[in-house]
């Protein structure tokens, strides 16, 4: 087995100590060595873009020396990067990570994509005529939307800046990730209330129009197999979607009569080869009328959206 202990050789540039730091990630089996050591020493030295590749050729500050040794080997440990450094950047917005969340991924960009654009298209003026919920004099209300194991609140800070006249709200089972994800969403300047509980329990008696949800989809006898990064440091109540990684979803659609009616937008995040299924449930409960699959950029199926275009 590889030496995860990094100790870095004397007097050298940065750039050698990145193509240092490289070799060992290299030999300790990370994925992306080269990637996770920029963006640790970038960490370590409080340098990013331009002021970063132009401190390459400068002497690597003695000050840093074990910081940058302690990072190294963590990373070779097989510590993702995104922990060691505390942050992860989704949607070009900055957010916090521990090992208390899942780390934010670029696929879920899409979901967020996806419901702000069927959301535009089912409600042109970004708010809904109250009268079409539960009877009223026509004002305009905002939208409620709700985030579904929210983690990080990378979902929910995201759509809550994106359409500020919603009004959001998050919810989890983890008291530790509903703690980040509010330090998120006031560091961002978002407007989201955050609520402590499983899945749509949180929600019962009250309304929602957009439901969006990354749930734990990994079936339970997988998790063994996935990568040490996600294995080993990454919440397992964040991963673990039960025998067939569908639990989550078949409990959110058990749990919709507990709202005053179904949601007439939901979107779901999922894993590879499980789009069929989850369409399916969407289309079993019968609420949506068009059911939408969206690829990532990978062409996996990565999402499943339900829409109602009949006014509730």
């Amino acid at each position: 087995m590889h030496e995860t202990t990094f100790v870095m050789s004397p007097k050298q540039t940065i750039r050698e100590a990145f193509i240092e730091a490289s070799s060992f990630l290299t030999a300790c089996g990370v994925t992306e060595p080269q990637r996770s050591a920029q963006l640790l020493l970038e960490h370590v030295l409080k340098l990013e873009g331009a002021a970063y590749y132009m401190a390459l050729t400068e002497p690597f500050p003695a000050e840093c020396r074990e910081p940058w040794e302690q990072a190294v080997s963590r990373r070779g440990a097989g510590e993702p990067a995104q922990y060691i450094t505390g942050e992860q950047e989704f949607y070009g917005i900055p957010f916090e990570v521990t090992p208390a969340v899942l780390i934010p991924r670029p696929e879920t960009e899409l979901l967020v994509e996806a419901v702000l654009t069927q959301a535009k298209r089912l409600w042109p003026q970004g708010a809904m005529p109250s009268g079409d919920a539960n009877g009223g004099d026509g004002a305009l209300r905002p939208l409620e939307c709700a985030d579904i194991g929210t983690g990080s609140g990378a979902i929910a800070v995201t759509l809550a800046l994106q359409a500020p006249r919603w009004h959001v709200r998050a919810s989890d089972i983890s008291q530790g990730a509903l703690q980040v994800a509010a330090r998120n969403a006031a560091a961002n300047g978002a407007q989201v209330a955050f609520l402590e509980g499983n899945l749509l329990e949180p929600f019962a008696g009250g309304w929602l129009d957009i439901l969006v949800s990354n749930p734990p989809y990994i079936p339970a006898a997988d998790i063994d197999g996935l990568q040490r990064e996600v294995r080993d440091h990454e919440p397992r109540t964040a991963l673990d979607g039960g025998t067939d990684g569908l639990g989550p979803y078949r409990l959110m659609m058990e749990q919709l009569p507990l709202l005053q009616a179904p949601p007439r937008l939901i979107g779901f995040e999922l894993g590879q080869g499980q789009a069929q299924d989850v369409a399916e449930l969407l289309r079993a409960a019968g609420h949506w009328d068009e059911i939408i699959i969206v690829p990532d950029l990978a062409g996996i199926e990565r999402h499943v959206l339900g829409v109602s275009t009949r006014i509730r």
